[in-house]
Formats: structure tokens, C-alpha cells, sequence
């Protein structure tokens, strides 16, 4: 298997946002709090997304999260935050990015090249069918 061209240095931001690197790659950090329910915590996440690219138009970027709470009684993750790394973070983020670190999953490399066309928006709702688009359930 073909290692991507550019693999970031892990450089965990000491605080949450986008930051460029010496690099020239770019990290996104955030964190989801206690309070955040998964509707809010995607909107954040891609939003941050697209704050990364509009900032630093297709430099490669690594994702960094970090959740506060969203425990079950057993340590694990609550349904909805065990979806939105597993599902969620996997199919709408991880295209766009070199890199990420998710606290399910540790530190990954995407396999594939970094994707830049960053959609306009994100439509939570069922897959249409045929759609392209990764982070669109809705035709854009």
C-alpha cells in the first residue's frame, strides 16, 4: 500500500482551533464539551472544517478531538458520540483531512489523499441516492 505523499507531524494544539504549523500543515483541535449533544458537536466539527479551509486553502490538515463526558456507566461512549467518531467523523471528515486523532481510535493516517472541495454546508438527513457529496445527506 502507497503511504500518502505528506504525512503531518502530530503537533496537538495546546488550545481548540485551527492552527498553521511550521510545516505548513495545519491543525484542527476541538473539544466537545459535557453539554454539547451530537448536534451541535458535528456542526462544530465541520465547521471548523471549513474555517480551516477557507484560512489555509488545501494545506494539508490533521483533525485532534477531544470529548468531555459522553460516558455510559461502563466508560464507554454514549451511542450518539461512539456515531460520531465511528460514523460521523469517518465518512463527512476524514476525507478532507492528511490526518486525525480521535479518542476511539488513536492517532490514524487517511489512506487516501486529502480531499479540498470542503462542501458550502452540512445537511444532517437521510443519504440521497447518488449523491456525491460526503457531508450532505441532502442534494446541496
Amino acid at each position: 500500500m502507497n503511504e500518502p505523499p505528506l504525512i503531518p507531524a502530530y503537533q496537538k494544539p495546546d488550545t481548540p482551533g485551527v492552527w498553521m504549523n511550521f510545516d505548513n500543515t495545519v491543525s484542527l483541535y476541538h473539544v466537545v464539551e459535557s453539554s454539547d449533544d451530537f448536534e451541535k458537536a458535528v456542526g462544530d466539527l465541520f465547521g471548523l472544517l471549513k474555517e480551516s479551509q477557507e484560512r489555509f486553502p488545501n494545506w494539508p490538515r490533521t483533525f485532534y478531538l477531544d470529548i468531555r463526558g459522553h460516558l455510559d456507566k461502563h466508560g464507554e461512549f454514549e451511542p450518539d458520540f461512539f456515531e460520531l467518531q465511528q460514523e460521523f467523523f469517518f465518512s463527512v471528515i476524514a476525507p478532507f483531512v492528511t490526518a486525525f486523532d480521535l479518542p476511539l481510535t488513536g492517532p490514524l493516517v487517511n489512506p487516501e489523499p486529502q480531499r479540498n472541495d470542503v462542501p458550502d454546508r452540512l445537511v444532517i438527513g437521510p443519504p440521497v441516492a447518488g449523491n456525491p457529496n460526503p457531508a450532505s445527506g441532502k442534494a446541496s
